[in-house]
């Protein structure tokens, strides 16, 4: 995968609320661009672009944690930057065994994750993860 587009509603806004929860995750801003666009990346080429929409439709991202504690700083960080609860830390054992995970709607509705032991790493994959 080169990249992902997210449609937003605000770059400011979306920008520090992503600054804040992915940064427990090892992401980083990558840039912006036009007061439109802004880019966020875990190394080497920008992979996640939020972009200004008029009509934005939510989307379901799970990001990989590098353990529990991980998870709790993402949630933390999200709710003190006005994400809304979708999901507190914990096992989410449906989804698989060992599946540790948090969940959030970001400003615009979008949802959220951070897991440890997720679908790439569960014994199955959760049938509807979201």
């Amino acid at each position: 995968m080169d990249h992902i587009s997210i449609p937003i509603t605000d770059t400011t806004r979306t920008r520090a609320f992503y600054e804040a929860c992915l940064s427990p995750l090892g992401w980083r801003l990558r840039g912006t661009r036009s007061g439109r666009y802004v880019g966020f990346d875990k190394g080497g080429s920008p992979v996640l672009y939020f972009g200004v929409s008029d009509a934005p439709s939510p989307v379901h991202l799970a990001f990989v944690a590098s353990d529990e504690q991980a998870v709790h700083a993402f949630f933390d960080a999200a709710l003190a930057k006005g994400g809304k609860d979708n999901g507190p830390p914990g096992l989410r054992p449906t989804y698989g065994s060992g599946y540790y995970a948090a969940f959030v709607l970001d400003p615009d509705g979008h949802n959220i994750e951070a897991v440890v032991g997720g679908v790439r790493r569960a014994a199955a994959p959760a049938e509807n993860p979201e």
